[in-house]
């Protein structure tokens, strides 16, 4: 009896080791320019020293998913494992014409722009594999629009945890009271990627959703 005790508690103890060193996929989405690889740069610099990846007034600076693996975040004592999923900006048009703003050749903005679509096609194929996803909105745009409507849509029907960001506290025309009514149902979390302002409460929340999930 006690041998058999003994093995359902080493048992216990395996399990409670391999669910704790398990790599949680963290997707990071949202439209064009609202701070995702800010965001993701911020937390990977913090927690491994390198960034995972390059930012730019352009819109679409993202065109690829780019993720780094085993980034062991640590909050309050406890330790998580994540694999860090930065994805494109979804926009449901995007147009070659839109960089060439930005003085980019027309050459380049056409590659730009196809780049671009076959990035978003990548990001929603790559949902499927989520385990949390953190939904980045920029605080000084308005939330009630096609896109950040789709994206909330696509993580409703695979049933993956939502944590709403809302970035870019540090503006003044930042309004994160917009965001909170239009997603309601989910937590929002207002903080600067720029600064790092309320990271703490960001750390917070993803922990508490990827328990659940």
């Amino acid at each position: 009896m006690a041998i058999k005790i003994f093995k359902n508690f080493l048992k216990k103890v395996f399990f409670t080791i391999f669910k704790n060193n398990k790599e949680i996929k963290l997707g990071f989405y949202g439209p064009p320019n609202a701070g995702k690889t800010s965001l993701a740069n911020r937390i990977c610099k913090d927690f491994t020293g390198e960034e995972i990846g390059s930012v730019s007034k352009v819109p679409h600076e993202t065109r690829n998913v780019q993720f780094k693996e085993k980034v062991e975040i640590k909050y309050k004592g406890k330790t998580m494992m994540f694999k860090m999923v930065d994805t494109p900006g979804i926009a449901t048009k995007i147009d070659y014409e839109d960089f060439l703003k930005y003085k980019i050749g027309k050459k380049e903005a056409k590659s730009r722009a196809k780049e671009a679509t076959q990035g978003i096609v990548e990001s929603i194929k790559w949902l499927d594999d989520m385990d949390v996803v953190v939904v980045v909105l920029d605080s000084t745009e308005n939330p009630y629009n096609q896109v950040n409507i789709t994206i909330i849509g696509n993580l409703v029907a695979r049933k993956i945890p939502v944590l709403i960001v809302a970035n870019k506290i540090d503006l003044k025309k930042s309004k994160i009271k917009k965001i909170e009514d239009a997603f309601p149902e989910y937590e929002v979390v207002g903080l600067s990627a720029k600064y790092g302002n309320n990271l703490e409460e960001f750390y917070e929340a993803i922990f508490k959703l990827s328990k659940k999930r």
